[in-house]
């Protein structure tokens, strides 16, 4: 009640262009998580940017506005007309009805991503192969702003030192019964694309680990954290192991967490 307060008082004192429209989105997605609808509320956490524009103002009628989502341009096509009329019905929820506004409609827009200094070359092969799916938006980063070894993409040094970890199991295991480690690889689930930090196959077994970060142990992020472990589980995922930051200091224990997740994985 405290938090729905705040909000409400916010919003009450502020008008809502101030208000911030990313928080307004945030809650619209988190009482839409609460009330059981984790497509939704799933598919807004992968909005990037929130714009509000007025659409319509009366003298007599609420105020109407647009809602502009920024997205990745290949995560559009999950915001279908269905998603996002129940995201709209969550924003509206969660604006006191004594402010007299109303959402008419939120609309999509692909994110341009910065041109690389040779993109003409790339526009020339795009006949060639295709791009790959591995660490999607980081490579909309400039190369000199994440790790990268093997030709593979890190979002930050965390994620870098388990796969270090990660590889040097790999190669200590026997040919055939080494694990495959794909980092940040693209994954359809119900509803929503997902990033899983690490996809992992040993023994005929598919998991998963996410790294988190101290943002993680936020009571929403949690939340939100246990239905995507949900939702990957459900699509046949054995194992989601998460290794927190806050509880590793060493490679020794981050190595342990390793063991203890490959061991997990094969009693499941």
């Amino acid at each position: 009640m405290g938090e729905e307060s705040s909000l409400a008082d916010i919003m009450e004192n502020n008008p809502i262009e101030q208000v911030g429209e990313q928080l307004l989105a945030a809650a619209a997605a988190t009482l839409l998580c609460q009330q059981g609808d984790t497509e939704a509320a799933i598919t807004a956490t992968d909005v990037l940017a929130v714009d509000l524009s007025l659409w319509n103002s009366g003298e007599y009628e609420p105020d109407e506005y647009r809602m502009y989502f920024t997205v990745e341009p290949q995560l559009v096509e999950q915001f279908t007309e269905a998603v996002l009329g129940r995201i709209v019905d969550g924003i509206q929820a969660v604006i006191p009805r004594r402010l007299a506004i109303r959402i008419e409609s939120i609309e999509i827009c692909p994110v341009v991503p910065v041109p690389s200094a040779d993109w003409r070359k790339q526009l020339r092969t795009a006949n060639g192969p295709m791009p790959t799916n591995q660490a999607r938006k980081l490579r909309l980063e400039p190369e000199d702003q994440h790790p990268i070894e093997d030709d593979l993409h890190f979002t930050n040094e965390w994620e870098y030192k388990l796969y270090r970890v990660l590889k040097e199991r790999q190669a200590s295991l026997p040919d055939n019964e080494t694990i495959g480690i794909m980092p940040l690889g693209g994954m359809r689930v119900l509803g929503s694309t997902r990033e899983p930090d690490f996809l992992i196959t040993y023994k005929g077994r598919a998991g998963v680990i996410e790294v988190d970060g101290f943002h993680h142990g936020m009571p929403r992020r949690a939340s939100n954290d246990h239905s995507r472990d949900n939702l990957l589980l459900s699509a046949g995922v054995r194992w989601v192991g998460r290794l927190d930051v806050r509880d590793v200091g060493t490679k020794v224990e981050v190595e342990k967490f390793v063991d203890n997740f490959l061991a997990r994985l094969v009693r499941q």
